[in-house]
């Protein structure tokens, strides 16, 4: 887009689409002035009215506005409203009104066109200063760029750059041996193990690598692992390393046991107590569903740790929508659990491998009385106790829902949210702007949370060839 050398004095006027997807993006721009032309004033007016979540937020910004012109005088918006801000310098706030605007001269009369025109004009009035049109309307980004104005996207609410990826949450050394004595060679820390009741925990005093957070797998391979831990303390001089449970051979988690090292780190974190919030990444056929439902069918029938299992899911299509669906709750968002239904059966047929039918019918209906479907929308309010809560295909709810439905956690509950930021189907939302990102990103610090990104396994041959295809 037609970036320029910005000066001193910048003006950012905002698109209604940056307001919508960010109500405090008035207090985004430090000391820089925020300007809001009448255009996007009336489409904030039209947007608020009805229950959906663009009304609810274009009401949230009209009441921000309203808060900033509650007290203050003509003089004041002429020369432009104080934005009050925590730290730093104050910005400020224009109302851009223009009574004899008159449309560019190839342009039909719109709200976009009116808003370029605006900005031209806002651009011609104050050449002391920058003024950079902000939008996440890539085509009026384009538009702009054919006039020549200066134009931008809104950027602030990315979780992490374009450059930069989602973290894994591993850090594999393959170079330290199958024994792992070269692992702490070049780690250049000293080493001292203690046990701890039936935990072995290495304590490092030493050069911490700064990629090391709270959560993370350390491994000395990505198959065949002679040593895996998990970082429970880090520090630049000090960490704490706690041994993982090894879940490919003896033990198991309802019958389910590990392909590798990420699959085991995996395990771990579904099955520790201390963990109450983990997000897995990664791509189909990774066993993310697989695994989770394992751990929350062990933790809620076998051990009793949780009393019910909540699933959900953001009910976004892939391709068009196929209409109303008659029904429950439950069974509105029956078409869209498939892939807890296909998991469910396939654990249950490894649970029960050679035993007669009615067992098998005995433990279903066991768990229908203790699994609950749940469709987002209806989330708000509640406070679950007790629950094992999965939300799949975290990718495709922005932040704000994701936050939403993670603060619905109470007494004794576990969130685990799956997802695929290569696979997002919400208009707008991108692998570093969705909530799968936000969480990760936020949560990376917490000692409570763990994150770990899947890799590929075992897949079939059909999906390995339509991806060549693609």
């Amino acid at each position: 887009m037609v970036r320029i050398d910005k000066k001193a004095t910048r003006l950012y006027v905002l698109d209604t689409n940056v307001l919508i997807h960010d109500p405090a993006a008035l207090y985004q721009f430090d000391e820089h002035e925020v300007v809001i032309p009448m255009t996007v004033l009336e489409e904030l007016d039209k947007h608020k009215n009805g229950i959906r979540e663009i009304a609810r937020t274009a009401r949230q910004v009209s009441r921000t506005l309203s808060d900033l012109t509650a007290n203050v005088d003509i003089g004041q918006i002429r020369d432009g409203i104080p934005i009050p801000r925590l730290t730093g310098p104050e910005g400020r706030l224009r109302l851009l009104c223009y009574n004899d605007l008159k449309p560019l001269d190839p342009l039909e009369d719109s709200p976009d066109n009116r808003l370029l025109t605006e900005t031209c004009r806002l651009r011609d009035e104050r050449p002391d200063a920058s003024v950079v049109l902000v939008t996440k309307d890539i085509n009026l980004r384009v538009k702009a760029a054919a006039l020549g104005v200066p134009v931008e996207d809104y950027l602030t609410d990315r979780a992490f750059d374009d450059s930069d990826a989602m973290i894994s949450g591993a850090h594999i050394y393959p170079e330290a041996g199958h024994d792992g004595s070269g692992l702490w060679e070049g780690l250049r820390a000293d080493v001292k193990v203690d046990r701890e009741e039936d935990r072995v925990v290495y304590r490092l005093n030493g050069e911490i690598p700064e990629d090391w957070h709270l959560g993370m797998l350390v491994s000395d391979s990505d198959n065949g692992a002679s040593f895996e831990a998990v970082v429970r303390e880090v520090s630049p001089r000090n960490a704490q390393l706690e041994l993982l449970t090894d879940y490919r051979h003896g033990a198991s988690v309802w019958g389910v046991h590990a392909h590798d090292s990420r699959q085991n780190f995996t395990l771990n974190l579904l099955m520790d107590d201390d963990i109450d919030l983990v997000t897995i990444a990664g791509s189909a056929g990774t066993g993310k569903t697989f695994m989770t439902l394992a751990a929350a069918f062990q933790q809620t029938l076998d051990t009793k740790r949780f009393e019910r299992v909540v699933f959900t899911r953001a009910p976004i299509s892939m391709s068009e929508d196929i209409g109303y669906l008659p029904g429950t709750e439950e069974e509105k968002m029956s078409p869209w659990m498939g892939a807890f239904h296909d998991n469910m059966d396939n654990l249950l047929r490894d649970e029960h491998d050679g035993s007669t039918t009615w067992n098998q019918e005995a433990t279903r209906q066991l768990l229908g009385s203790r699994v609950q479907i749940r469709a987002p929308g209806f989330m708000r309010g509640r406070t679950l106790n007790d629950t094992f809560l999965i939300i799949d295909e975290a990718q495709n709810f922005t932040p704000k829902q994701l936050k939403s439905l993670i603060t619905r956690a109470g007494r004794n509950t576990k969130i685990v949210c799956l997802g695929n930021v290569g696979q997002i189907d919400t208009p707008y939302l991108t692998a570093n702007t969705c909530g799968m990102a936000a969480v990760v990103q936020h949560f990376r610090d917490w000692a409570h949370a763990g994150h770990v990104t899947l890799m590929s396994v075992e897949r079939s041959r059909l999906a390995l060839a339509g991806e060549e295809l693609l």
